[in-house]
């Protein structure tokens, strides 16, 4: 759970990596930035800013920022009443991600799972994407991903999103944050 004051604070780190990426954003784009805490709390360990522009039955378009060494958790984007899950293309603004789907296991991955969770993160197969570098994953692919040292600006680029039915692999997360205060 996040205090309304964190969340402020979350949103104005977002704007400043935002403007390293030179991403400009009107004002109601400013005011609509989702920070997400997976419900763990650990906001800076575990979570990430969302802007959603624009999410259709057909296509979705986002800007994501994460932190220095930030995680979004290990999930896949299901089968949902016979649609197929989200299909999306990550590609990178500013900054480094670490993505990791199922394969061949890193010899020595860059990232490291946040502490006491580290269970909950299964898939090892790295790619590393730097800034005009992409990468597409089909629907249902687990997957995780992690800023570098820098921090990260990312564009998403889907099909429709239905985060509310994603599938975590660490039960503690829910997909939505709550606020106190």
């Amino acid at each position: 759970m996040l205090t309304k004051q964190q969340i402020e604070s979350y949103s104005s780190q977002a704007l400043n990596f935002f403007k390293k990426a030179q991403i400009v954003l009107n004002d109601k784009e400013k005011q609509q930035i989702e920070i997400a805490d997976f419900g763990l709390g650990q906001f800076e360990q575990t979570g990430l800013a969302v802007l959603v522009y624009v999410n259709t039955d057909r296509v979705c378009a986002k800007e994501l920022v994460l932190l220095p060494h930030q995680t979004c958790p290990e999930h896949r984007h299901p089968t949902v009443s016979g649609q197929p899950g989200k299909e999306e293309t990550f590609r990178v603004r500013w900054g480094k991600m670490y993505l990791y789907v199922p394969g061949s296991n890193a010899a020595s991955p860059k990232a490291i799972p946040p502490a006491g969770h580290e269970k909950a993160y299964t898939a090892w197969h790295e790619i590393e994407l730097n800034p005009g570098e992409q990468y597409t994953l089909q629907p249902d692919t687990l997957h995780w991903f992690q800023a570098g040292p820098d921090g990260a600006v990312i564009s998403e680029f889907s099909t429709r999103s239905t985060d509310e039915n994603d599938v975590f692999t660490d039960e503690e997360i829910f997909r939505f944050t709550k606020i106190s205060g």
